[in-house]
């Protein structure tokens, strides 16, 4: 068993004022909140995947985002689909974050609506800004993957596989994803983009 808190080493650490968010007891061990989490982005994906409206624009919204992560989390943490208040190992000050994540939709619109990019590249921009801009205290990463299936499944493609195993443990495939993010920071979504299909 190892802490309920004990995050891998890449990974987004929880503040003491966040992990009191938990709701629910019963949770006492990290697996016990993987399996919470887990199921909790099974409804959330759900929810999403039944709404109505078939547009990317009905997805490509700061209200869609926010509500989509409480979707995916508010079974297991009162935060979810808060924007985060404390400083980060990554992403943009918090001040920051209600602009920013405005404007990634802003111009994701605008790159749909001007072929701007191919699907799946915009997609893959998309799910990198809004990794990069880590709006929310944790499960960034798991939402911006979720955001790219649907929007990349609205422009007529297939869902990404992200490697085709679970990034939410550490090992070569995590490193793998983190190394694919790192160079789409350096300006080559190249390894992002190859690996969301691998």
């Amino acid at each position: 068993m190892t802490d309920l808190f004990q995050e891998p080493e890449d990974a987004t650490p929880i503040t003491p004022e966040e992990r009191e968010g938990l709701l629910q007891s019963w949770i006492t061990h990290r697996s016990d909140l993987n399996e919470a989490e887990q199921e909790n982005i099974l409804d959330g994906a759900a929810w999403a995947r039944a709404r109505r409206g078939r547009r990317p624009a009905d997805l490509l919204s700061v209200d869609f985002a926010r509500t989509l992560h409480e979707r995916m989390f508010g079974d297991v943490w009162g935060w979810a689909g808060q924007y985060r208040q404390t400083a980060r190992n990554i992403g943009i000050d918090t001040y920051r974050i209600p602009t920013e994540t405005a404007a990634l939709f802003d111009d994701v619109r605008y790159w749909v609506e001007h072929d701007t990019y191919p699907p799946d590249e915009i997609a893959i921009r998309m799910h990198h800004r809004l990794v990069a801009i880590h709006p929310f205290p944790n499960g960034n990463g798991r939402h911006a993957r979720l955001i790219a299936d649907l929007l990349i499944e609205r422009l007529g493609g297939e869902p990404f596989s992200w490697g085709g195993g679970s990034l939410a443990d550490v090992g070569e495939l995590r490193a793998a994803y983190v190394a694919a993010l790192q160079a789409a920071d350096n300006h080559d979504i190249g390894p992002l983009m190859a690996f969301a299909r691998s």
